[in-house]
């Protein structure tokens, strides 16, 4: 056996590994552990080095002293002990590897003078890394390198002893009596497989597992079966339970509460928490469809728009009859419209070209226009925005109006359009732009002046005195 010559609390912790070890060695045994399981003291590794000595090396496993059920059969129990502790349990110890080797578990390599874990129980050139020392059935480091070898494989004491026997779940000691119960896929003393309530034995007993936990009949259905809501008796475990919105029946009370005809398999209605069939629900609460006035049979899907309803093939547009399902529709007044309908009949159309105005759109003598149709009469620009006037009604712009319609200057001969404000003069049947109106000799303006007729042309006073002088 190799044993350890330095004080574990000494150098920080709470134990230290066996073989040709020192305080350095010790040091770079622990680097090689993953941080959380090294026991160093005040640690998390410390106490999950104490949770694995008692899971991997249990007690009851160890000394008969603290078993507690084995009873008769003490001598099967020290027999074990005896044998496995002869060619199987030992405990392993850390050296400098001699040669590159292979790890017997991650199969790669162990360089020359790295540290190893050796086991007496196999051959000497059969070395472990530190962090892969661990129980090849749950793959957790070995407690204090505590082994057992089976096979040409390491296990802890714990799972080595569970090959071989088996365990009781609600005691945990290894069960040597030939007789006991395999349940819930675990196995366990024939008198401790009990119920969970009141500790009765379940062994040769019916019972019903909830929540991992198993129950007798008894138990079972005093604290967990429901209570019919029809006959007020508990639905035991033989029993159908039927339920609905968290009330139970026995299948035989499922009943309507009128007519007392079976509920089972067939539609049913509810109404202050009563259950009726089909026919009596309809009867006396069943509301009526909006579309045909007919009733609502239980289980018939029901549309419904603020305060109507309506048979699912009864909701449909009220001018081509199809169903609006779920479509999009558009309400008025009393009446339902898919959205095609409702635009051919009541959407807003061009009063040029009589589509549809979808957005935008000019208003012109209180009727609608597309924007890109309200253009002049003549030349067909867009007036949209733009400055226009209209003659009989249409529309023109402010250019295409002067040409065709407004008087023309007797001076320039341009239009006198009049938009914007222009001012012009007229006299008898000749017109005059505001600037136009002058004095053909000296060029003054006569607006707001006297003037004199000169043939085709307009003279200011003192250019006609000289004119006759």
């Amino acid at each position: 056996m190799h044993t350890s010559n330095i004080d574990p609390k000494q150098i920080g912790y709470s134990w230290v590994p066996p073989g040709i070890v020192t305080s350095s060695k010790i040091q770079k045994y622990f680097d090689l552990l993953p941080k959380e399981k090294v026991p160093k003291i005040g640690s998390v590794g410390e106490r999950y080095r104490i949770r694995q000595l008692n899971y991997q090396l249990p007690k009851q496993d160890i000394d008969y002293a603290y078993c507690k059920h084995v009873g008769l059969d003490k001598e099967c129990f020290e027999e074990f002990v005896t044998t496995r502790n002869e060619i199987a349990l030992d405990v392993g110890y850390i050296r400098e590897c001699g040669t590159n080797t292979a790890c017997a578990n991650c199969k790669e390599q162990i360089n020359q003078s790295e540290l190893a874990v050796n086991a007496t129980k196999f051959s000497n050139r059969v070395i472990w890394h530190p962090r892969c020392f661990q129980c090849c059935v749950c793959n957790e480091l070995l407690a204090d390198l505590t082994y057992c070898a089976f096979e040409e494989k390491i296990f802890c004491e714990r799972h080595y002893a569970e090959i071989f026997k088996p365990r009781c779940n609600a005691c945990d000691e290894l069960i040597f009596s030939g007789e006991y119960t395999k349940a819930m896929e675990k196995d366990w003393h024939s008198s401790h497989f009990c119920c969970w309530q009141c500790d009765e034995s379940l062994t040769g007993q019916r019972y019903v597992l909830r929540d991992d936990h198993p129950y007798c009949i008894k138990c079972y259905e005093n604290v967990f079966a429901n209570t019919c809501e029809e006959c007020n008796k508990i639905i035991g475990i033989d029993s159908k339970d039927l339920s609905y919105k968290e009330k139970h029946w026995h299948e035989a009370c499922f009943l309507c509460n009128k007519c007392r005809v079976s509920l089972v398999d067939k539609q049913f209605g509810s109404k202050a928490d009563k259950i009726y069939c089909g026919n009596c629900y309809d009867s006396q609460f069943a509301s009526r469809c909006d579309g045909c006035s007919e009733i609502f049979r239980a289980g018939t899907k029901k549309m419904e728009y603020k305060t109507r309803q309506w048979h699912e093939k009864c909701f449909s547009c009220c001018v081509c009859k199809t169903p609006i399902g779920t479509r999009s529709f558009i309400p008025r007044e009393q009446e339902i419209y898919c959205s095609g309908c409702y635009e051919e009949k009541y959407a807003t159309r061009c009063i040029k070209c009589n589509l549809i105005i979808t957005s935008g759109g000019v208003t012109y003598k209180n009727e609608p226009w597309h924007r890109e149709c309200f253009t002049c009469t003549n030349c067909t620009t867009s007036l949209a925005g733009q400055r226009f006037t209209s003659r009989d009604e249409k529309p023109y712009c402010a250019e295409c109006f002067g040409e065709l319609f407004a008087k023309r200057c007797t001076s320039c001969t341009k239009p006198i359009t009049g938009i914007g404000g222009t001012r012009f003069i007229s006299f008898e049947d000749r017109h005059w732009h505001n600037d136009c109106f002058i004095c053909a000799s000296c060029k003054t303006t006569l607006v707001g002046r006297g003037f004199i007729t000169d043939g085709a042309d307009i003279i200011c006073p003192e250019c006609a005195k000289q004119k006759l002088m």
